[in-house]
């Protein structure tokens, strides 16, 4: 319904009245009830982020108040800045990943995307309930679910840059399934180097990169 409704409201109304009257480029990329409005010149996005609740209110609708703000998203000066002279650059967060300035392999300035920390956080709670509430299943099946979660968590942030992120979800979910194992020894906490004894017969899926740029270039 979102896409229907906001393609009226959003996606027409930027393509056929605002886009003809701003002084600059601009674009508009939209996902369910998420988007991203860029424009080239400042003073076009000041005057869109003025009328934008006021669109919304002739359909009934609101603006969260939260998640919309203006970014000065710049691509960095390739020159090193004084230190009087530097800025904070800003990142934003979209469909849960988090997008920054970054330097590719070459030392170009390119636009990176990591997994946004909210998202990473409620995502390793989730596991860490699942561990809490399955720790009395046996070994060889919380492999499978965990594996599973593991793998369904790389097919979304799976994305080229975001390979850290990845393997620092991997780890952190092994010492969590670890904490909970270790809860349900009678001798107590369960000694890391057992425990990496196990692990090499129960191994979780390595962390990968699913969606790639250079594969989709080619």
């Amino acid at each position: 319904m979102s896409n229907i409704y906001l393609h009226e409201v959003l996606d027409k109304w930027f393509e056929e009245v605002v886009k003809p009257r701003l002084k600059g480029k601009g674009f508009l990329i939209r996902y369910a009830d998420d988007g991203i409005l860029g424009f080239e010149n400042e003073e076009d996005a000041r005057r869109v982020l003025e009328v934008l609740p006021k669109r919304f209110a002739k359909y009934g609708l609101t603006i969260h108040p939260e998640k919309t703000r203006m970014v000065r998203f710049v691509r960095p000066e390739s020159k090193p800045l004084k230190d009087h002279d530097r800025v904070k650059r800003e990142t934003f967060s979209f469909l849960g990943f988090t997008h920054y300035w970054g330097k590719s392999r070459k030392g170009n300035w390119v636009i990176k995307r990591s997994t946004e920390k909210g998202r990473f956080a409620r995502a390793l709670k989730k596991v860490s309930d699942w561990c809490r509430r399955n720790r009395h299943l046996p070994i060889s099946e919380q492999l499978r679910q965990l594996s599973r979660k593991l793998t369904g968590h790389y097919a979304y942030y799976g994305i080229t840059g975001n390979f850290r992120g990845l393997a620092d979800f991997r780890a952190r979910v092994i010492r969590v399934w670890h904490k909970w194992l270790s809860r349900r020894s009678r001798s107590g906490r369960i000694a890391w180097e057992k425990f990496n004894l196990l692990l090499q017969r129960y191994t979780l899926p390595p962390a990968r990169i699913v969606h790639s740029v250079f594969s989709a270039n080619l």
